[in-house]
């Protein structure tokens, strides 16, 4: 996972209008990461042509409960976190698909969903944003970094993949440590399949308990490692569903 081009604190959002909603199974895209996704269907490959005629937004939903696997072709029940995400990069394929990479900008509560019409055959909905100040927490936050870099940082049981790869993050100075938290949060819950802790860490408002969350995350997988001797899963290539 490489660093977002564009800091979401610098990209203009308009909550007066409404947004594209892509639901999705299990997958919850946190501000300032990225997930690239495969775009086939054609109702959303109509959403992704008209978002980058646009603002290049998109609400990205996760389904509520298991109903959706018998209802996927309608328009099936989402939970009431989104992430609103920005358009980072775009291909189009043939058949117009598309393979897009998507940037998380903030949390957002739905407020009001719109349902498909003949001219614009996906869901839409009205939002409102959902952030705490993360200035407001600075010196905290400077604290969970050490520490988490610490724990990290540890060599005793030898340096594996997962902390190499997380370690890089906390050692860039110029990451701040409220987005470092999305952005290891993110990683860390591509290891995990649990689609309900995904959706905890997303729904979480409050920057602090993000920090919690992300350290207790961070200490459970370095216990597993040490466990069971350095061996952990790959890192994901990426996902796509629609």
């Amino acid at each position: 996972m490489e660093p977002p081009e564009n800091m979401p604190e610098t990209i203009q959002i308009n909550f007066a209008h409404p947004f594209p909603l892509f639901p999705m199974a299990g997958v919850c895209l946190l501000p300032h990461a990225t997930i690239p996704l495969h775009i086939f269907e054609p109702r959303y490959t109509k959403m992704v042509s008209e978002s980058l005629d646009g603002a290049g937004q998109i609400a990205l939903a996760t389904f509520q409960g298991e109903q959706w696997k018998h209802e996927y072709h309608g328009n099936p029940e989402v939970r009431p976190i989104v992430c609103l995400s920005q358009i980072e990069r775009h291909e189009k394929l043939p058949m117009d698909r598309y393979n897009i990479l998507m940037q998380g900008i903030c949390r957002a509560r739905i407020l009001e969903e719109i349902m498909p019409t003949s001219e614009i055959p996906y869901r839409r909905a009205k939002l409102e944003p959902l952030e705490s100040n993360p200035d407001a927490h600075e010196a905290e936050l400077a604290a969970w970094r050490t520490r988490m870099q610490e724990l990290l940082d540890k060599d005793d049981m030898g340096r594996h993949k997962f902390q190499s790869k997380v370690l890089e993050w906390f050692e860039r100075d110029d990451i701040p440590s409220h987005v470092l938290i999305e952005i290891v949060g993110h990683l860390l819950m591509t290891t995990v399949d649990d689609s309900e802790r995904r959706y905890q860490l997303l729904s979480e408002s409050n920057t602090l308990q993000r920090a919690e969350f992300t350290e207790r995350q961070i200490k459970r997988l370095v216990c597993e490692i040490s466990s069971a001797g350095g061996q952990i899963t790959d890192w994901p290539k990426g996902m796509s569903w629609n």
